[in-house]
């Protein structure tokens, strides 16, 4: 009689094993298409940003100071600063948004509402 219940718990305990690793697996492809993509598209989108920076662009950084591109190198930008034209040089990755990408942005979040009316 113990024989036969050790094989049923044997074999229940193969599939208890075989849906845990379909939850592991369901829970990382909620973790990667959630959390793990939507960061990576951004950093993508943010390095494109980066690397397309030209003179005359508004920039805000991420210190939330703004301005106009006044030389770009490299790896910095040098911006101006209102009406007093000072000249702060900063390192590339240091530039958070520009005004074009604030705009496309902007737009992208008024077509989405004015979907869902």
């Amino acid at each position: 009689m113990n024989l036969f219940l050790t094989a049923d718990a044997a074999a229940g305990a193969g599939t208890g094993s075989a849906s845990m690793l379909v939850m592991l697996v369901l829970m990382f492809a909620v973790f990667y298409f959630f959390f793990i993509r939507p960061e990576n598209k951004k950093k993508k989108t943010v390095e494109a940003m980066r690397s397309s920076l030209s003179v005359g662009d508004e920039i805000t950084t991420i210190g939330a100071m703004t301005g106009k591109i006044v030389q770009v190198t490299e790896d910095t930008v040098t911006f101006e600063t209102g009406e007093d034209r000072v000249r702060i040089q900063i390192k590339k990755w240091g530039v958070s948004t520009t005004a074009k990408m604030e705009a496309a942005e902007a737009e992208a979040r008024n077509a989405k509402s004015r979907g869902r009316k």
